[in-house]
């Protein structure tokens, strides 16, 4: 196979471009599409016939596992999953022999398991990786989304690296996290760390009490919001204590305004 043509599924655009950026090492292969969603990608599976997808499993609407079902096992690329968080879609993929990514990943675990999709192409597999498809369809559930950890279990400080060493940051010392590829950057005052971990998987391990995600990129602490402002019916806008202003998404303005208290 000359050319390996690859689509990639991911909600979050910093996932897809990280993605992107990953196979630019790969001369061989062409992304020939990215889809946003489930739905989106059904029809681009259908339309442009890749050879192999890269496909989140946790989205929503239409899940990973609920794309498989709609395109059907036997019309199937290749599939690598991507998963966030859940440990135990990563067995099942285990046992069935279905490659799988887990957020953040190195990158010689993403060009091993672009190899193994390779080698498996070339020796003919489609049929065999179909009957693994299947098998992981019929015995195992579609994975729940991450949960939130209580905050009696939420990390007090994250350690972070800052040249040669290793600094703790005390959790309730962050104004925002904002993401970035398959890291995080945790804005502290004037600092900035990065923090190699995606950031579903911090927004499981943090208090849901004090901090919000308000948008895909980003997870405010509520205690350093100091205004929310209207621009528009249709744009809604968080400052913070230190001037920062980021934009709220609309599916996450209700739970925002829950946690900061409804105006009277």
């Amino acid at each position: 196979m000359a050319e390996l043509r690859v689509l990639l599924v991911d909600d979050e655009p910093l996932a897809r471009r990280g993605l992107r950026h990953a196979l630019t090492r790969h001369a061989e292969v062409t992304v020939c599409g990215e889809c946003r969603d489930g739905r989106e990608a059904v029809t681009a599976i259908r339309e442009l016939r890749p050879h192999l997808v890269l496909l989140d499993v946790q989205m929503p609407e239409l899940d990973g596992f609920g794309v498989i079902r709609e395109v059907g096992v036997a019309q199937m690329p290749a599939v690598i999953f991507i998963t966030a968080y859940d440990a135990f879609a990563v067995r099942a993929f285990d046992v069935h022999a279905v490659d799988y990514l887990v957020k953040p990943f190195a990158d010689e675990r993403f060009d091993e398991a672009l190899h193994r999709a390779r080698q498996r192409l070339r020796q003919g597999e489609a049929l065999e990786l179909g009957r693994r498809l299947a098998g992981l369809l019929t015995d195992t559930p579609p994975p729940p989304a991450p949960v939130a950890a209580p905050s009696t279990e939420s990390p007090g400080r994250l350690l972070v690296k800052v040249g040669s060493r290793s600094v703790l940051v005390p959790v309730g010392d962050i104004d925002w996290i904002e993401a970035d590829d398959y890291c995080v950057t945790l804005h502290v005052g004037s600092q900035e760390h990065v923090l190699r971990e995606s950031l579903a998987a911090l927004e499981a391990r943090l208090d849901a009490e004090r901090f919000v995600r308000i948008h895909r990129s980003a997870i405010v602490n509520v205690e350093r919001i100091r205004e929310l402002h209207h621009a528009s019916p249709t744009e809604w806008v968080v400052v913070l204590e230190t001037g920062q202003r980021l934009r709220v998404s609309r599916n996450r303005r209700e739970h925002l305004e829950r946690r900061l208290g409804r105006p009277r």
